[in-house]
């Protein structure tokens, strides 16, 4: 089995399935600090049969622990933003062809190929520090655009407002990515009329703002950008994988990586379809890291559609599995 090809093959859940649990015996083995955290749940990997067994490891030791194969290095460090004073969240990637190769195939599936578009991001406060999976991520798209209208935009709202009504007037295919802070900034301060263009939020107030809802955000930009629809992106530093929202809250992610969601007080049981709880990520492209994500964020599985995004955990305390954390 070559994991690096096979994941991005996957055709049905068979196939999913198979595949995942291969990742998980070889990370079981060969990642120490998974390997402890199930050891400490007294859960022997061989017995694990289905997707629904696998221990989910919980993303705040991504804070706290080096999570990486024991055979291999990093060519890259992830790190989280760090609200609040809290420690950074980081990921040690051993292999940027691997990210990007899950990257352009994520995008592609949704979008089509990224050189049709032109790309456009405005991402104040992530330009400004290292070692963003997110501008990492959106330097990566820009730089597959091909397009000299591309690029980053800091705090230039004015010059950035200019190069879109350019692209609208040529009647180019953009996309405007942005944090939601700062997308409210433009949308509020400067009104400009963004219909025809895509404009995809990636969450986050960091700080800089009072915390709003989806559907909040997207009533204020849909009503000062005059768009009909406000696509999402839905990914973290903790793992290499994206999903997208087309505008109707539902995210979609590509074949190499699931949701599943648990229930928050009794982390190894998984819910069933449409009930709410806290959100269990399988990314499969976290080959050489940890593929099994508990995460903070709380949502549910909308079936034949995908899943929704609601909020997070009233605290990111972890619930019940709290072993090896300091």
């Amino acid at each position: 089995m070559n994991l690096h090809k096979d994941i991005f093959r996957i055709s049905n859940e068979k196939e999913f399935t198979d595949i995942a649990l291969a990742v998980f015996n070889m990370q079981a083995d060969n990642v120490p600090v998974y390997s402890e955290f199930i050891n400490h749940l007294n859960i022997t990997p061989s017995r694990v049969k289905t997707i629904t067994d696998i221990p989910f490891l919980p993303i705040e030791f991504f804070k706290s622990h080096k999570i990486i194969h024991k055979d291999h290095e990093a060519e890259s460090i992830f790190e989280s933003s760090g609200t609040r004073g809290l420690n950074t969240s980081r990921h040690y990637v051993t292999s940027a062809e691997l990210y990007e190769n899950s990257l352009i195939n994520g995008f592609s599936r949704f979008y089509g190929s990224p050189d049709k578009y032109s790309i456009l991001a405005l991402l104040p406060s992530y330009l400004e520090r290292k070692n963003s999976s997110l501008v990492y991520m959106v330097e990566r798209l820009i730089e597959k655009t091909g397009s000299h209208h591309s690029g980053f935009y800091l705090n230039e709202y004015e010059k950035l407002i200019t190069s879109l009504s350019l692209l609208k007037k040529e009647n180019k295919k953009t996309i405007l990515i942005g944090v939601s802070f700062a997308l409210l900034e433009l949308a509020e301060k400067y009104h400009p009329d963004l219909s025809g263009i895509i404009v995809m939020e990636t969450g986050g107030m960091k700080g800089r703002r009072p915390e709003i809802t989806r559907d909040e955000l997207h009533y204020i930009l849909k009503k000062d950008l005059q768009l009909d629809i406000v696509h999402s992106e839905y990914g973290m530093t903790e793992i290499l994988s994206q999903a997208y929202s087309k505008g109707d809250g539902i995210f979609q992610s590509p074949p190499w990586m699931k949701i599943l969601i648990r229930d928050p007080y009794d982390p190894m049981n998984i819910l069933g379809e449409e009930k709410p709880g806290a959100v269990n990520i399988i990314d499969l492209a976290n080959i050489y890291s940890c593929s099994f994500v508990a995460t903070s964020d709380l949502g549910r599985i909308i079936p034949g559609k995908g899943f929704g995004i609601s909020g997070r955990m009233d605290s990111s305390d972890i619930r019940g599995c709290n072993l090896l954390v300091s």
